[in-house]
């Protein structure tokens, strides 16, 4: 899998529309306080330093000790190697399912490391956040469900879509991997459950090809297909 990504990266670089590959620089942010650290867009952990948590309201909402980015990835991944360490002679769908929800809880909590860390690790982890533990992790989705990512459209929904579209967070999207929950890799119609394929398959796209993660869109959307997408071409 690790390979076929890495040949998608390359026929994403040959595209002639510009995706925001580029990383993106400072931005403005209007959260304060825990609704910071709530946010795994801006969320630094203990990565903040003292001048940044009296800007930003989180002094004594932290531990004391300021611990680097490179520290905090160190220490990520010596727990996966000791998780990997802790499920030797266990069943393999057991150990995935393990390895997935340790990459998906930092993944609910700092994207920032999150994402070093599969992009430096993309042979090893495509296999987690993608075919083949993906499919495990659709069908036992809704007792793995922690955090909602990504947008869902369903019947009840019929006329609001519209006005649903400006729900999501994002004002710019360049990429949408949009699921129906039908016949996820051959498993039969999972329903809600499916949305694990598009956020698996765009975190993908993040690691191998460089978008930007918070220019993704993740849908899951009953049949017929009538999304609407308004394209800007740079």
């Amino acid at each position: 899998m690790w390979r076929v990504a890495r040949s998608a990266a390359a026929s994403l670089r040959q595209s002639q529309r510009r995706l925001s590959t580029a990383i993106p620089g400072p931005c403005i942010v209007h959260k304060r306080g825990a609704d910071i650290l709530h946010d795994p867009w801006f969320n630094k952990d203990t990565g903040f330093p003292l001048t940044e948590r009296d800007r930003l309201g989180l002094r004594g909402l932290l531990p004391p000790r300021v611990i680097s980015f490179e520290h905090q990835y160190a220490r990520f991944m010596e727990s996966y190697q000791s998780l990997e360490k802790n499920t030797q002679g266990q069943h393999d769908n057991f150990v995935s399912l393990a390895k997935w929800r340790i990459l998906n809880r930092l993944h609910d909590r700092n994207e920032t490391l999150y994402y070093r860390v599969l992009i430096d690790n993309i042979k090893n982890f495509a296999p987690i956040i993608y075919t083949p533990t993906v499919g495990l992790v659709c069908q036992n989705y809704s007792g793995l469900f922690r955090r909602p990512r990504g947008m869902y459209f369903s019947a009840k929904d019929k006329g609001e879509m519209m006005s649903m579209i400006y729900n999501w967070p994002a004002q710019e999207v360049d990429m949408i991997v949009l699921t129906d929950g039908s016949r996820i890799l051959g498993l039969g119609d999972l329903g809600v459950q499916g949305i694990g394929i598009p956020i698996g398959k765009l975190d993908m796209y993040v690691a191998a090809a460089g978008i930007n993660p918070q220019r993704v869109y993740p849908i899951l959307h009953p049949p017929p297909f009538f999304l609407w997408v308004h394209v800007h071409e740079s």
